[in-house]
């Protein structure tokens, strides 16, 4: 069993922990890992082989990095040019899959979801394997609590046995998101299930379901394929052709079409965690129903999600209400509005504003930097290089930097010359000059940059070298 991890996406409903360069997927929103390391962990226990990996171009080093910090091994990261939906990266996992004779069964996974009953998400993928092994194209449908106007549906046919034993159903149907009124319906019937957005199949019997029900997909997918290169341990698709696929889920390019569905019942307490409101239902509590992450202090308040990073957040006579706090932004809404974030996230992408797709702190292939302060015609960062990494050989037309080390090694290159930097020692790079840092030891490197001049943009940056292909 093949796992195809799907971590594309940009989480906009989580705004502002969640953002276009540092979406939910790789953000430790339920436990100290992040949700992509929670379903890569999930898979303990299980037969799965190495997974695969699909995700944007921009995210290809947090996947990379995250994956190393839990020392898991991989078969492959795929990159998506450009985001064309869920079909056409399945089908991009399941053409790369089957390079030369093999036919795995794949498992598709979302990379941001939640699954806390670890038993019993093993015992479906179990009952899952069953069915897909039999040529089943298998989704899993989650048992619900509750109407729930957020999630699409699946009515259930005729039981599927395994030795006389219920393991799953035939899929009568797949129904869109309703309306109140239609989900109580729904529920009170007993014949609905939540659409998971997960699955099980070999790999074969998808690419036929697509050659079927959706050509145009497979054509190109194949085609883009076909010029693939390999650049470390990513694969990356021929992007002009890639951007001619059509944009299209697999429930509607095939899953809503083929005469092979089948659903599997999953109870394991699942979550999309698709909004601020759905975070705090899959949260510890305490007797009060507010779940706290950091810094809180509450008094008389009641049914709420507080997130404080690095402030002292209190939160005083209040219910029903959501606290996030950044270390470039504060969001407040009540719980039942959460869903109007995306007003905001627009507003800021209309307005240009950074906050909509980076945090202060922005995470690079070698490290992070922190945006410590700004004005008018300078910036202060405080910059960590991860022992053995090395920033581009670069020079900026607008800008002069001024490093001082704070703590571990630095191997500088400025023109001709190549210093070695401690703590409390410091250089200079003038306007213009080309210059490298790099981190020999094996500790983190941390520095203070400020940047003076008269602009400060991250693109300022000409890189002749790089480790990361990143070089103009």
């Amino acid at each position: 069993m093949k796992p195809i991890i799907l971590a594309g996406g940009s989480g906009s409903r989580l705004w502002p922990k969640s953002r276009l360069a540092m979406p939910k997927q790789f953000l430790p929103l339920i436990s100290k890992d992040s949700l992509l390391q929670d379903t890569l962990k999930r898979l303990t226990g299980t037969n799965a082989a190495e997974p695969m990996i699909i995700c944007n171009e921009a995210h290809r080093f947090l996947v990379a990095e995250q994956l190393r910090q839990i020392n898991i091994a991989h078969s492959g990261i795929i990159l998506e040019p450009i985001g064309r939906n869920t079909a056409p990266a399945i089908a991009l996992a399941a053409l790369k899959a089957t390079e030369g004779e093999d036919d795995p069964l794949l498992l598709i996974l979302a990379a941001d979801h939640v699954i806390q009953n670890q038993v019993a998400f093993h015992a479906s993928l179990n009952r899952a394997q069953y069915l897909a092994e039999k040529g089943k194209l298998v989704t899993f449908g989650i048992l619900p609590d509750k109407p729930h106007t957020g999630y699409g549906y699946i009515k259930k046919g005729a039981s599927l046995l395994q030795d006389e034993l219920d393991v799953g159903f035939e899929v009568s149907k797949f129904v869109e998101k309703p309306d109140l009124a239609a989900a109580s319906t729904y529920i009170d019937s007993g014949d609905y299930l939540w659409n998971s957005g997960m699955f099980m199949f070999k790999a074969s019997v998808y690419l036929r379901a697509l050659e079927e029900h959706a050509p145009e997909i497979l054509a190109v997918c194949k085609e883009s394929l076909e010029s693939q290169t390999q650049d470390m341990d990513f694969t990356r698709v021929d992007a002009d052709i890639f951007v001619n696929c059509p944009d299209v889920s697999i429930d509607y390019a095939v899953m809503e079409h083929t005469h092979d569905a089948a659903v599997v019942m999953l109870d394991a307490n699942w979550s999309d965690i698709g909004s601020w409101s759905s975070l705090w239902e899959s949260t510890d509590k305490d007797i009060n129903g507010n779940a706290c992450m950091g810094d809180v202090m509450l008094q008389d308040t009641t049914n709420s999600y507080i997130n404080a990073e690095g402030k002292l957040v209190s939160v005083i006579g209040l219910n029903n209400i959501v606290v996030v706090e950044t270390k470039d932004a504060v969001m407040v809404a009540h719980k039942d509005k959460v869903q109007d974030i995306k007003y905001i996230v627009q507003n800021l992408k209309a307005q240009k504003r950074p906050e909509y797709q980076f945090h202060r702190e922005v995470f690079r292939p070698w490290g992070s930097y922190d945006l410590i302060d700004h004005g008018e015609r300078f910036q202060v960062k405080r910059i960590t290089v991860i022992p053995g990494e090395k920033l581009s050989l670069q020079m900026h037309y607008h800008r002069a930097e001024h490093w001082i080390i704070v703590s571990g090694i630095a191997k500088v290159t400025i023109g001709d010359k190549t210093l070695i930097l401690s703590e409390n020692e410091s250089t200079y790079i003038p306007i213009g000059q080309m210059h490298a840092l790099e981190n020999p030891g094996d500790t983190p490197l941390e520095l203070i940059e400020v940047q003076s001049g008269s602009y400060l943009g991250e693109d300022d940056i000409v890189r002749f070298s790089d480790r990361y292909g990143r070089t103009d």
